[in-house]
């Protein structure tokens, strides 16, 4: 928790997706990181020092740039393929995304076809208490939001295999084929709904783009530091950089049911 931020009732709820709700995409990290290796050196003999250095500069990059949409990332491979020359093979940012997506979508696919046949069940992928604190908002009539960077129709197919789309009043990912930001356009339509006011929305997302979005428009903002293969606890990474972005409450997971409501405003009813 980095400060005692009140803010009354909360009246509506953004959530970040992956990594925040769901699971099913953890990992893209180990997926990214060897991919931009190969994009960037190509056929060069990149000597180890070289081969240190872009590892590093690579890391450093998917740190720094995590939460955002990915043809962002993908742009900025390009631009470093060009950069360092040693590939002839330079591709638009739109492929990189493509081959990045399949090879990405090969793991997500099989968790996703596991759900489908009942070999997975949803809890599998699921931060653990995501469901109880959806349903206590639910049962609150507080209507929710998700803001994601990755494509729309994936986004709803892969909240609807969870078995939480029917919680959310709107489901946003990042446009197919277009360069929009989804979550800054989802807030700011959030804010200039006439019946609501911008200090009754709370953010919770487990990366600092959503957490600097909901800053700059005065929103509440939650950090959600997890630890995306245990599904609970705190992971330290997400929560240097969450409480860098300022988030003005971090956990790790949702299963303090009670905290969650105290934090949003919510007393929580008699049984």
């Amino acid at each position: 928790m980095s400060s005692t931020r009140q803010i009354g009732r909360v009246k509506a709820v953004l959530f970040d997706f992956d990594g925040t709700l769901s699971t099913l995409r953890a990992g893209w990290e180990e997926t990214m990181a060897p991919f931009f290796k190969e994009a960037i050196s190509g056929s060069y003999s990149i000597t180890p020092e070289e081969s240190a250095l872009l590892e590093q500069e690579i890391e450093d990059y998917i740190d720094q740039s995590t939460g955002i949409q990915t043809i962002f990332q993908m742009r900025w491979l390009a631009e470093k393929v060009k950069e360092k020359g040693w590939n002839v093979e330079i591709l638009g940012e739109w492929d990189y995304k493509a081959e990045y997506n399949r090879r990405l979508l090969l793991k997500v696919e099989e968790r996703v076809r596991g759900l489908r046949d009942g070999l997975y069940d949803p809890t599998d992928f699921l931060i653990k208490g995501s469901e109880s604190l959806l349903e206590e908002l639910h049962k609150e009539g507080i209507p929710m939001y998700i803001a994601s960077g990755t494509d729309h129709p994936d986004v709803v197919n892969e909240a609807e295999v969870l078995g939480v789309k029917s919680y959310f009043k709107e489901i946003a990912g990042a446009p197919v084929g277009r360069a929009d930001c989804s979550k800054e356009k989802v807030i700011q339509e959030l804010l200039s709904q006439q019946d609501f006011r911008k200090e009754g929305l709370a953010v919770i997302g487990d990366g600092k783009v959503e957490i600097r979005l909901a800053k700059e428009n005065g929103a509440a903002a939650f950090g959600l530091a997890s630890d995306e293969i245990e599904r609970e606890g705190i992971n330290p990474i997400k929560q240097q950089r969450l409480e860098a972005a300022g988030a003005d409450r971090i956990a790790g997971d949702f299963t303090d049911i009670a905290q969650w409501l105290e934090w949003l405003g919510i007393s929580r009813r008699a049984e």
